[in-house]
């Protein structure tokens, strides 16, 4: 069943709007002729909601704050009514203001929580729902929003902590790159009057080579760069392209292990909030599924729920994929045959969460490095194509 919001006119030629519920939008235009009135638009409520301009722009982290007060004023007895309405009289977030808008009317008419919640997927995932659905089923929706409170300020702080590493060596490479198309469109031309008469060797011919390519080329260099970037791009957005892509990206020293590393932190963190949150094993499942942000781990996790949905283990069909550690998969086992699963994937995702720290500390700190060695690499290959020819000449003269 879905709210439908209608324009008709009635048989006196009046324009009626309002508010109707049915299955579907056919269905919502049959009761409209059913009671005399002719449709002129029938639109679907939630979906209007959503598309409206900005709906889209809410940080999670504005999320998670939302969350923690609201657990906050129904722990201290505020019914949800009047804990919806401090929420939006007390401001923050425009765009989530007007959200609790519209959940509170929801809320108002007898819609559950979830239920206005899930008018707003892209800033209310399944995730979240999800727990909050429990939550409301088993009367602990305070612990529920406190959990996704905290899971959310756990993710905010990850995620900060790796971009904010990241700066630098961003930037250093941004600005070692345009170092390197001023030389060659500036200073490089100058050289190559010099050196017209004299042996082209296989380093200056290349400088030349690119230096004349970025001068008067560089609007085809600029296509076949966006062009590439397009292919790339849908490549690694497509199922295939993600598990080639991650398969990879996994093989790389120190980098690709923190980042197996995270993908299994989030797995644990995500599947033990929720069924401690009271969610069933195979919703929980897929939900995780589609949460790690891994294409590999995906994969795993489906067999996985092909296995729970059987009857059998959870921990087998992980280990067949050899991206859990032994260590993970011999207390994944432990804690099934204990049914103590939702307290162990807590204490793994605590337990990785500070080793992968450690590791996504390193990993960046090698990045910049590497960074100043690739540019180092190319400003001394840039040199050699200069300064060979002139040794060359200089060395033919001595003789």
């Amino acid at each position: 069943m879905a709210d439908f919001q209608y324009t008709a006119k009635n048989l006196s030629g009046e324009t009626i709007t309002g508010t109707l519920t049915a299955d579907s939008k056919a269905a919502a235009i049959r009761i409209l002729e059913d009671k005399n009135l002719f449709p002129i638009k029938v639109i679907d409520k939630s979906e209007a909601i959503r598309n409206r301009p900005g709906r889209r722009s809410v940080k999670p982290k504005d999320v998670g704050i939302m969350y923690g007060q609201l657990a906050d004023l129904l722990g201290s007895g505020v019914p949800l009514l009047k804990a919806l309405d401090s929420l939006i009289r007390s401001g923050g977030n425009k765009n989530l203001v007007e959200l609790l808008k519209e959940i509170k009317a929801s809320v108002a008419d007898g819609q559950s929580l979830t239920g206005a919640f899930r008018q707003f997927p892209d800033v209310f995932p399944p995730l979240q729902t999800a727990m909050i659905q429990a939550g409301e089923r088993a009367s602990f929706l305070q612990d529920v929003l406190q959990s996704l409170a905290d899971f959310l300020e756990r993710l905010d702080e990850l995620k900060s902590k790796v971009i904010g590493s990241l700066i630098y060596p961003i930037a250093l490479a941004g600005i070692g790159s345009l170092v390197l198309m001023a030389a060659l469109v500036f200073f490089v031309p100058k050289f190559e009057s010099l050196l017209v008469n004299t042996e082209m060797l296989l380093p200056t011919a290349i400088v030349f080579a690119m230096s004349h390519a970025l001068r008067t080329s560089w609007h085809i260099l600029l296509m076949a760069i966006g062009g590439i970037g397009v292919l790339f791009w849908g490549l690694i957005k497509s199922d295939t392209g993600k598990r080639i892509f991650e398969s990879y990206r996994m093989k790389i020293p120190l980098i690709g292990n923190a980042m197996r590393m995270v993908a299994i932190s989030r797995f644990c963190r995500i599947l033990g909030t929720l069924l401690a949150n009271g969610v069933p094993l195979l919703q929980s499942l897929i939900i995780s599924k589609d949460a790690t942000g891994s294409a590999l781990m995906a994969v795993q996790i489906e067999k996985a729920i092909e296995s729970v949905r059987e009857g059998k283990s959870l921990s087998e069909p992980l280990r067949q994929g050899n991206l859990f550690p032994p260590q993970i998969l011999a207390m994944l086992t432990t804690a099934e045959e204990s049914n103590r699963l939702d307290k162990v994937l807590l204490n793994i995702a605590d337990t990785v969460e500070r080793r992968t720290n450690r590791q996504v500390d390193q990993a960046v700190r090698l990045i910049e490095p590497l960074v100043l060695c690739v540019i180092a690499a190319a400003i001394g290959f840039m040199a050699v194509g200069l300064l060979l020819p002139i040794f060359t000449m200089a060395g033919s003269l001595g003789k």
